[in-house]
């Protein structure tokens, strides 16, 4: 089996077999555990393990000479007695190195893979038997992380009733939101949110007419900046899927309504209302125009909003910047896709049983009150300049492996601003969001055809090329549906046969959002 594994390793088209189901069995752990309950008593040695760690665009991380030796490490390794050598694995490039490090069998002692047992990114690895199963090593060692992590992530990290993997969670799978310059909606004159896509495309114009450079923020591979796809519900993603007569589609084959999404783009490109080149912006470049005062409105995480204001305002004191609710489209809904509620996870490696109740206990810390209390309150809760926000963000975000990666109440509650911002989380981001059916494992017909088949949440590359030609005027909107059927030609046949069958038969499937809930 292992043979077999490596050499489907060495090609980027084969991540190993897919078995079963991603339910958790009797054995996972619930939230029942007793309150109080505590981690049994640290060995006398410190443990010693690799763990591998994705940058996630984090400013302190990536400019780090060497991180190993960072002063915040070095005292999270005294707090939890361990003995940390971590491998940074670059944002931009995750995946790809991801793949490869399977593929070459370098693989640490602990892996930071995303939400679940079988991403791309994990290289069929669980499947083959890399991991340890962590059922019984969390019940011994691992009691505080029983209790604070639902039972909704803990699902997300289980195979066939096997726990594989330390989940970081999210409370809230709302997660992304609208971000607007308060200020130049004063200047502008606007005095009443935006709420339908005309009314935010009168808002964009308003923009424009007193000189903002990208009253909309765009980037590449529309990443970050695809709210209105979320207006007319056609996420361009094979995350959701949606029910249509008796079988089942990704949502960008509605084509009326990916048409008008796509419209509404290549308007905003005609009118100068986006940057002519988002198709090339990076995430770095993406951060630094808005950063620089270039941008009237863009797409974000919500907890980011306290931290990005700052460092905004060190360029541009005047500036202000709010949530608002997103632009809904024809079924007077919309908002961000919804997140599945595990952000990260943390695999341990069976060549590390022998340190895996260290590594377990290492994480069962990040969940106590006095982990929040170091990671959140240490450095100062309310930061004033850009260097101090970057290394907050490091220590509250970065490090702090394991946590509620929605928001953090403690940072919030302690300044006005964060009162105002969980505000915006209790009352905006629980009413919005488009959600779907999903499949984990994924659909095997998505790892047999990557043309067909998307990296992360961007669109499938046969279809992103079609995106951005309509947009630039290249080819005409009204091709879309010849679009969709070059996609069904490139492997989409396939996705869609498996998806039906699947769906039928209740294997893996995962509903999300409440337009779901009548498919329960």
């Amino acid at each position: 089996m292992k043979k077999q594994w490596i050499l489907a390793l060495t090609s980027v088209l084969a991540f190993g077999s897919i078995i079963g189901c991603s339910s958790a069995g009797s054995d996972t752990p619930a939230q029942s555990t007793a309150p109080g309950s505590q981690a049994s008593t640290a060995p006398a040695g410190p443990t010693k393990f690799s763990i591998s760690l994705r940058t996630l665009n984090f400013d302190y991380v990536e400019k780090h000479s060497n991180i190993n030796e960072d002063k915040w490490v070095k005292e999270l390794e005294k707090k939890t007695n361990a003995d940390l050598d971590i491998r940074l694995i670059p944002h931009n490039d995750y995946e790809q190195k991801m793949i490869q490090m399977f593929a070459i069998s370098d693989i640490p002692d602990v892996v930071q893979g995303g939400a679940g047992t079988n991403g791309k990114e994990m290289a069929g690895s669980v499947q083959a038997g890399v991991f340890l199963e962590l059922n019984d090593l969390l019940k011994k060692h691992g009691p505080n992380l029983m209790k604070v992590i639902p039972q909704e992530a803990w699902d997300e990290v289980t195979l066939n009733g096997k726990i594989y993997a330390i989940p970081e969670f999210l409370s809230n799978s709302s997660r992304r939101a609208t971000w607007v310059r308060a200020d130049l909606m004063e200047k502008a004159g606007i005095t009443k949110d935006p709420k339908t896509v005309d009314e935010y495309m009168e808002m964009l114009r308003a923009f424009k007419k007193i000189g903002v450079e990208n009253p909309f923020m765009g980037r590449e591979q529309f990443k970050y900046a695809d709210i209105f796809f979320g207006a007319y519900d056609v996420y361009p993603y094979l995350s959701q899927f949606e029910k249509v007569g008796d079988n089942v589609q990704p949502k960008f084959m509605d084509s009326d309504n990916m048409m008008k999404a796509l419209q509404t783009y290549k308007t905003m490109y005609d009118e100068g209302l986006i940057n002519k080149e988002f198709a090339t912006i990076n995430p770095t470049n993406f951060k630094n125009i808005i950063l620089a005062g270039k941008a009237g409105m863009w797409e974000m995480n919500t907890q980011e909003l306290l931290q990005w204001e700052t460092q905004l305002k060190a360029n541009v004191p005047d500036a202000k910047i709010k949530i608002i609710p997103s632009p809904v489209g024809p079924d007077g809904k919309g908002g961000g896709y919804l997140y599945a509620s595990a952000a990260r996870s943390y695999f341990i490696n069976k060549s590390a049983k022998d340190k895996a109740e260290g590594i377990i206990k290492f994480f069962d810390w990040m969940v106590t009150a006095d982990a929040d209390k170091w990671f959140d309150t240490t450095l100062p809760v309310e930061p004033k300049t850009p260097e101090e926000v970057s290394e907050q963000r490091y220590l509250s975000g970065f490090l702090h492996l394991v946590k509620d990666d929605a928001y953090r109440k403690e940072i919030l509650n302690a300044t006005a601003p964060g009162k105002d911002l969980l505000k915006v989380f209790e009352t905006i981001m629980p009413n919005e969001g488009r959600g779907g059916i999903e499949f984990d494992p994924r659909l095997e017909a998505m790892q047999k055809n990557p043309d067909a088949s998307p990296l992360s949440d961007t669109p499938p590359p046969v279809l992103l090329q079609h995106m951005v030609k309509m947009v630039y005027g290249k080819s005409p909107i009204s091709d879309w549906p010849k679009a969709i059927e070059e996609w069904k030609s490139k492997g989409g046949n396939e996705i869609l046969k498996e998806a039906t069958e699947r769906f039928k038969k209740k294997e893996g499937i995962k509903l999300r959002g409440a337009e779901t809930q009548n498919l329960k």
